[in-house]
C-alpha cells in the first residue's frame, strides 16, 4: 500500500514530521517497507529567469542566454527555439546529473563561447517526451526555488506493508484513522472536498445522500436472494459527463504510487480505491445492452478484459452481464466492451460487495491480480458501499460534470454487527501491562468501537471496517497496539522457574545435523516446490491419480512429488543453461506415496552434476560418479546417528538409477536409501547432459540412537602405537568389496580401528574371472603394545575369516 505524505495529510490533521509518522506506524503494526524520495534526482535543478537571450555569434540555431537562478547571473548557451528574455525556466548548474542521459553537466565552451549550465527540457529531466523546447514556468514563481518542489515531487512516497487481516488499511483514510487513534493528529471529516484536504464545511459530507435527478434506467438482477457471491449491488447513472485527462492533482497522486493515469472517469475509480478503500467500476452506459445481471459465468463464455487479454470463464466465477454476455468479472476486472473512453458521455457506476473466497479463487484460477481483487478477497467494509458510491458521484460531477440518477439497489447490506464481552483487566493478564480502564475505553472508542458497560465487563461492538476483530483477545491486542508495544515492560524469567524441555526431539533435531553435514561436504541446500509435472513424476515411480492437484499454481505443476530428485535435476539443468555445469545440491523435505496422512516420507536427497571441481595443475578433477554419491549418502546416515559398519549395500536400485552404477543401502531387511548415477533415459527426459549422480535417504527409517545414560568422554586416546597391515585377496570378479570389508572388521572389533579398501586390480597375474582387492587394516591396542606373535596370530585369523566369507585366497 503506497501513499504520499501530502496525500495522507488530506485525511489527517497533523504537523508531525515524516520520521515521527514512520516510527509510529511501525510501532502500531503497520510496517513501512520503504520511503521513496522522488526529488533526489532533481535536487540541483532550480527555477531561473532568462535575463537576456541573444543570437550566438558563431551559430545560427543557438542563443546566448544570461540566466539568474538566485545565486547571481550566469551565461548559458541554449538551442531551444522558445528561449527568450523574461521567461522562467529550469536551470541545471555545473555538477548536476541529467536524469535522461546520465551525463554530469560541466562548464564548457560551445562554438567558442563559455556555457556555465543548462536550461532544461521536460525530456532531459525524464518528465515528458517533449524535447522541442525548454520548460516554461508560470511567471509568479520565486527565483531559485527547487523545481522538484514546484511540481510536487518533494512529497515522499511511503510504502506500507499491510498484513492480511488489516483490510481497513488498504486505503489512505484507514492508515490516517490508525494514526489518529494513536494520538498523532486528528482524523478529518470526509467533507465534499475531502480530496483537497479540506474538512466538512457546514456539516456537508461527501458521503451524504446526493438526490437523484431521475430514476436509474438500468436495473440489476442478482442470481438469487441466497447467493453469497454478491449480497449487495448498487448502481447509478451519471449522464452528460465530459471525460478527458485528469486534473494534475489526481494524475500526480496516481503516478506517485505507480499507477498510470488513463482518463478522469477511470482515474476517479482508482483514486477512490486507494483513498477510501472502496473499489468501484465504471461502464460506458451507452454500450450496455439492457439490464445487468450478477450471475455465475456459463460454459464457454469469455471475457475480453481491460488488460488486453481474453479469459475463458466457468461457473465458479461471478460475472456482471447484459443481454450480450459478460461485461466484467465481479471484484476482479472490467471488460473492454464497456470501457470508458474520451467519447463517453453517460457513465454507469458500480459499487458492490463480492464474496472474498469466490473472488480469490477466480483470480488464482485465471492468474489475474488486480487492486480490486486484492481488497475484495481480504474483506471490505460492508457499511461503506453506499457512502463510497456517493463520494465517487460527487467527484465525478466535480471533474466531469453531468447529473446523477437515483441509486438502484439490489440485495442488502450483510449483517456485520457483533457484540464482544471485554474485561479491562485482560490487558494485564494477556498483555503484561497495566492500562487504566479509562484509557482502554478511549482507545477502543478512537478505533470506532461502540461500548456499553455490563458490570465489570463491557459489551464492545467493533466498527464495520474491522472484520478481523472477533473476540476478547483481539480487543486486547488493539488496546496494546494503540497504547504502544514499546511500553510493554521487558521482564526477565526468574531463575527459580523450571526450564522448558527442548521443543525438538532427537528425530526432529537430526534433520539439522544432516543439513550441516551436507553443507560441510560442499553441497548447497535447495528449497523446491512440493509438486512437479505428472510426466516427471512417472519417471520416478509416481503418477498416482490421488496425488494430482485440483487447483495447481501452474498448469504443469499438477502432481505431488514422489521424489525430491526431479526438482533438483531441473535446478541443475537451469544452472547448466546459464553456464554453471558443475553443481552440488541437496534438499531435506517430504516426498509423497499416496494422499493419506501416513503417505509421505521425510527425505534427505542430493544431486551432483558435472565434475568434482575445477581443473588444477595437480588435480584434473573427474566426473561425478556413484562412489561420490555413496559417500554423500553415508555421510547423511552418519549424521543421522547410524554407524556404517552395520549397513549392507546391494546392487538393486530403483529404475531411475543407472543399472550397474547404483545401489541400495539397507540395515538388515530395512531399506534406508539409494545412491548412484541416474539413468540416461531420465537425464534425456530432463535434457541434462553429462555425468549426474544422486542419493535418497529415508530419514524416518534410520533408527534413533539409543539414549545415553552416564556421559562418557567422546575422545579416549590410547597410549599405545597403532599398527597398519596390508592384505590383498584374489576373489571372484562379481564379489562386492563390502563382503570382504565386513569380514575383516569382524575379526576383532575391539582391536580393529579401521579397515579401508585401497586397491582394485584385474590383469596379468590374476586369473580370468577374478580380481584382486587390497585392504589396509589399522590395529589400535588399548592395553599393551602388540608383539610380533600377536600380529601374526591376528593376520592368520583375518585371512581365514576373509577366505571363509568370500571364497577367495590370499594373494601371494
Amino acid at each position: 500500500m503506497k501513499t504520499t505524505l501530502a496525500w495522507l495529510k488530506t485525511h489527517l490533521a497533523t504537523e508531525a514530521p515524516l520520521d515521527e509518522i514512520v516510527a509510529l506506524l511501525v510501532m502500531r503494526g503497520l510496517e513501512v517497507d520503504g520511503i521513496e524520495n522522488r526529488a533526489k534526482d532533481l535536487a540541483p535543478f532550480r527555477v531561473a529567469r532568462v535575463i537576456k537571450a541573444e543570437p550566438h555569434p558563431n551559430a545560427d540555431k543557438l542563443r546566448l542566454c544570461v540566466v539568474d537562478a538566485g545565486a547571481g547571473e550566469v551565461q548559458v548557451v541554449c538551442g531551444a527555439p522558445n528561449a527568450r528574455a523574461g521567461m522562467l525556466g529550469v536551470f541545471a548548474p555545473p555538477g548536476a546529473l541529467i536524469p535522461r542521459s546520465g551525463i554530469v553537466l560541466k562548464a564548457s565552451s560551445i562554438r567558442g563561447v563559455a556555457s556555465n549550465g543548462m536550461l532544461c527540457s521536460g525530456w532531459e529531466l525524464g518528465l515528458s517526451e517533449d524535447r522541442e523546447g525548454i520548460i516554461e514556468l508560470p511567471a509568479d514563481l520565486e527565483i531559485g526555488r527547487p523545481y522538484a518542489q514546484v511540481i510536487g515531487l518533494d512529497d515522499p512516497v511511503l510504502d506500507i506493508k499491510i498484513t492480511a487481516n488489516r483490510a481497513d488499511c488498504l486505503g489512505v483514510r484507514g492508515i490516517a484513522r490508525d494514526l489518529a487513534a494513536a494520538g498523532l493528529g486528528q482524523l478529518k471529516e470526509l467533507g465534499v472536498d475531502w480530496y483537497k484536504g479540506a474538512g466538512a464545511a457546514g456539516g456537508d459530507l461527501a458521503t451524504d445522500p446526493l438526490p437523484g435527478r431521475f430514476p436509474c434506467p438500468i436495473a440489476v438482477h442478482l442470481a438469487g436472494p441466497d447467493d453469497k457471491a454478491c449480497p449487495l449491488f448498487l448502481g447509478r447513472l451519471v449522464r452528460g459527463v465530459r471525460n478527458g485527462p485528469s486534473p494534475p492533482w489526481l494524475a500526480d497522486r496516481l503516478t506517485a504510487i505507480g499507477l498510470r493515469p488513463i482518463s478522469a472517469l477511470v482515474d476517479i475509480t482508482n483514486f477512490i480505491t486507494f483513498d477510501l478503500d472502496r473499489p468501484l467500476h465504471v461502464f460506458d452506459a451507452d454500450k450496455i445492452d439492457g439490464d445487468l445481471a450478477v450471475r455465475a459465468a456459463r460454459p464457454k463464455e469469455q471475457l475480453a478484459a481491460l488488460n488486453g487479454r481474453t479469459y475463458a470463464l466457468d461457473d465458479d466465477m461471478t460475472v456482471i452481464a447484459d443481454n450480450s454476455g459478460p461485461l466484467s468479472l465481479g471484484g476482479v476486472i472490467g471488460g473492454e466492451s464497456t470501457g470508458c473512453t474520451e467519447a463517453t458521455t453517460n457513465v454507469y457506476i458500480e459499487a458492490a460487495l463480492f464474496d472474498p473466497l469466490r473472488t480469490a479463487a477466480t483470480g488464482r484460477k485465471l492468474n489475474l491480480q488486480s487492486d480490486a481483487r486484492y481488497r475484495f478477497e481480504r474483506g471490505l467494509d460492508p457499511a461503506f458501499v453506499r457512502a463510497g458510491l456517493e463520494a465517487a458521484t460527487r467527484l465525478i460531477q466535480a471533474l466531469c460534470g453531468g447529473e446523477a440518477s437515483e441509486i438502484a439497489t439490489s440485495g442488502a447490506e450483510p449483517q456485520w454487527r457483533r457484540s464482544i464481552r471485554f474485561r479491562p483487566d485482560r490487558a494485564r493478564s494477556l498483555g503484561g501491562i497495566e492500562i487504566r480502564a479509562g484509557e482502554q475505553r478511549r482507545i477502543l472508542d478512537s478505533l470506532g468501537c461502540t461500548i456499553a458497560e455490563e458490570g465489570a465487563a463491557w459489551a464492545v461492538e467493533p466498527p464495520s471496517w474491522r472484520g478481523d476483530i472477533e473476540g476478547e483477545a483481539d480487543l486486547v491486542e488493539e488496546v496494546l497496539r494503540i497504547h504502544g508495544y514499546e511500553h510493554i515492560p521487558v521482564v526477565p524469567l526468574t531463575r527459580e522457574a523450571p526450564l522448558p524441555k527442548p521443543a525438538l526431539d532427537q528425530g526432529q533435531r537430526r534433520a539439522g545435523f544432516v543439513r550441516r553435514s551436507l553443507a560441510a561436504r560442499g553441497l548447497i541446500e535447495a528449497v523446491t516446490f512440493s509438486f512437479l509435472p505428472a510426466a516427471q513424476a512417472e519417471l520416478f515411480g509416481g503418477g498416482d491419480p490421488t496425488l494430482r492437484l485440483v487447483n495447481p499454481i501452474s498448469a504443469d505443476l499438477d502432481t505431488m512429488r514422489p521424489s525430491l530428485l526431479p526438482n533438483l535435476i531441473a535446478a541443475a539443468r537451469r544452472n547448466a543453461d546459464r553456464g554453471f555445469a558443475d553443481v552440488a545440491l541437496f534438499e531435506i523435505g517430504a516426498q509423497y506415496r499416496d494422499d493419506q496422512p501416513t503417505g509421505q516420507d521425510l527425505m534427505a536427497s542430493g544431486l551432483r552434476a558435472g565434475r568434482t571441481g575445477p581443473k588444477r595443475w595437480d588435480d584434473p578433477g573427474r566426473p561425478v560418479d556413484a562412489f561420490l554419491a555413496k559417500e554423500d549418502a553415508m555421510a547423511v546416515l552418519a549424521a543421522a546417528g547410524q554407524a556404517g559398519d552395520n549397513l549392507q549395500v546391494a546392487a538393486d536400485p530403483p529404475p531411475w538409477y543407472h543399472p550397474g552404477r547404483a545401489g541400495s543401502i539397507r540395515l538388515g531387511p530395512k531399506l534406508l536409501g539409494w545412491f548412484g548415477e541416474l539413468h540416461p533415459a531420465v537425464l534425456a527426459a530432463f535434457e541434462v547432459k553429462g555425468a549426474t549422480a544422486g542419493f535418497e535417504i529415508f530419514l524416518d527409517a534410520v533408527p534413533l540412537p539409543r539414549a545415553r545414560g552416564k556421559a562418557r568422554p567422546l575422545l579416549r586416546p590410547s597410549p599405545f602405537q597403532p599398527v597398519e597391515r596390508d592384505f590383498a585377496f584374489i576373489v571372484a570378479k562379481d564379489m562386492p568389496a563390502e563382503t570382504l570389508l565386513r569380514a575383516a572388521r569382524g575379526v576383532d572389533k575391539k582391536l580393529v580401528a579401521e579397515v579401508r579398501l585401497f586397491d582394485l586390480y584385474e590383469g596379468a597375474g590374476v586369473p580370468e574371472g577374478k580380481k584382486s582387492l587390497a585392504i589396509t587394516v589399522v590395529l589400535q591396542p588399548e592395553d599393551a603394545t602388540l608383539t610380533d606373535a600377536m600380529l601374526d596370530g591376528f593376520s592368520q585369523r583375518l585371512v581365514a575369516a576373509v577366505e571363509k566369507a568370500t571364497g577367495g585366497t590370499l594373494r601371494r
